[in-house]
């Protein structure tokens, strides 16, 4: 792995990694509940069903995208699954009057390790769907990409 990328990936998860861990504490959504298994499912065909709508999707581009979906809902899994949870997690590097830099380094290494392992998955199933996609609807994702607004928004 060339050495900015390797780089890139570690600062990418690092900060997650933090992020993750300051916002355990919500693990609530917008409305109230908790992103439990039915509700990443029920989340999960609400946005194939907008995505598929705003880029007129036909029924194999449709599958290419439920499978991306399947391998994201899984790698979230693989992520969420692994040890404690992440409030756990975090409170446990903070837990003394100093930061467990020890610590965070073995659960970044972790999750850094979960990612490599089910992300070559994650990236074919994305270029699958990506490459399915009809010039104009590649045009579409680059310009809703461009906007930096999500699929629901805009």
């Amino acid at each position: 792995m060339k050495p900015w990328i390797k780089k890139t990936l570690f600062t990418a998860f690092g900060a997650t990694l933090v992020l993750g861990g300051l916002s355990a504490c919500g693990s609530r959504d917008h409305h109230g509940r908790g992103w439990s298994d039915e509700r990443v499912t029920e989340m999960r065909g609400k946005a194939i069903e907008r995505i598929s709508g705003k880029l007129d999707l036909n029924t194999a581009q449709q599958q290419k995208l439920a499978v991306l979906a399947d391998e994201l809902i899984a790698q979230r899994q693989a992520w969420r699954g692994q040890g404690a949870d992440p409030r756990t997690q975090f409170k446990g590097l903070i837990a003394q009057d100093k930061f467990d830099r020890a610590g965070a380094q073995a659960l970044l290494d972790q999750k850094a390790q979960l990612v490599q392992g089910a992300g070559p998955k994650v990236i074919a199933a994305l270029a699958d769907f990506y490459d399915s996609l009809n010039p104009e609807q590649q045009k579409q994702v680059r310009e809703k990409l461009d906007k930096r607004h999500g699929w629901g928004r805009g």
